[in-house]
């Protein structure tokens, strides 16, 4: 078995910072020290005598916060949830009930989301108060995206941020050895979170919304950070959901994964199976067979 007994910042790859911000993700209620203690045992940090080096992996994850690597979970005497190094405050906002057709809410409007504009609160919030893994900021390249009625009302929140470090499902259906996905990695994302509000009750609308940012996001990336996306990703708990909106908007069923953490190679974490869908924007992959 590997061993990484004695880690420094400067020995951190990006496996071990996408190990973090994935646990993160997927357990938003741990607290910093269960954090630190399941980064240990998937690391298999112990001290001579086996004992948990608990507190020097604090100490690495308060580093890596510091230089903007992460976003650890808020700590219990805080009064309010970190995220991006802002606060998530309550936002007022109206939960009157959404119904009808698709068409009656048409066009609708889709806001880029950064810290800054007059929207970024209340993206913020609801993610945060509706969206069952809520949010704790966005590490690393990522858009977001505010979804509104032709009355400027809200109906929806998308998050897309790194794509999987690794993922046999995706990585099998396109053809993709190691190293080829290593050098492209940065040219896929992985829709993180996409939030219905609770209170819209309009059919087809979340395949709709798919669609038109399909369309767009592409130019956004492009500005943003200078480089274009080849390939969209997405996760879906399949004891949650069924993927119907995914799959009528043109996503393609990958496999599923294996009931462990994205970024577990040690295959010590269970969580729950998910359905892998993804939408090409290349028309070619390298090294791919798409």
């Amino acid at each position: 078995m590997e061993t990484e007994a004695e880690f420094r910042v400067t020995d951190i790859t990006e496996y071990h910072v996408q190990t973090v911000r994935q646990l993160i993700c997927d357990n938003p209620s741990w607290s910093r020290s269960r954090l630190s203690r399941e980064l240990c045992q998937l690391w298999n940090w112990r001290s001579p005598l086996g004992q948990l080096k608990d507190m020097a992996c604090r100490d690495l994850l308060l580093k890596l916060e510091q230089r903007g690597q992460v976003v650890l979970p808020r700590r219990k005497s805080e009064a309010f949830v970190r995220g991006s190094n802002i606060s998530v405050i309550e936002v007022p906002h109206d939960t009157v009930v959404i119904a009808g057709k698709l068409k009656d809410l048409l066009p609708l409007k889709i806001e880029a989301i950064e810290p800054g504009h007059p929207s970024w609160r209340l993206f913020k919030y609801l993610l945060y108060r509706y969206h069952y893994l809520s949010f704790n900021g966005a590490v690393g390249e990522n858009m977001k995206y505010l979804i509104l009625d032709n009355q400027s009302r809200p109906l929806a929140c998308l998050l897309f941020g790194s794509a999987a470090w690794s993922c046999a499902a995706r990585d099998d259906f396109i053809g993709w050895d190691r190293d080829t996905r290593i050098n492209h990695l940065r040219f896929l994302t992985n829709n993180t979170r996409f939030l219905i509000l609770p209170w819209v009750k309009i059919p087809h609308l979340a395949s709709h919304i798919l669609s038109i940012v399909i369309k767009r996001i592409q130019g956004d990336w492009q500005s943003k950070y200078g480089h274009s996306l080849i390939l969209l990703e997405t996760f879906v708990e399949t004891d949650r959901f069924r993927g119907a909106c995914y799959k009528a908007a043109n996503w393609r069923y990958a496999g599923d994964t294996k009931g462990r953490s994205r970024n577990d190679r040690y295959t010590r974490l269970k969580v729950p199976v998910k359905a892998v869908y993804l939408y090409l924007l290349a028309k070619n992959l390298p090294g791919g067979e798409l």
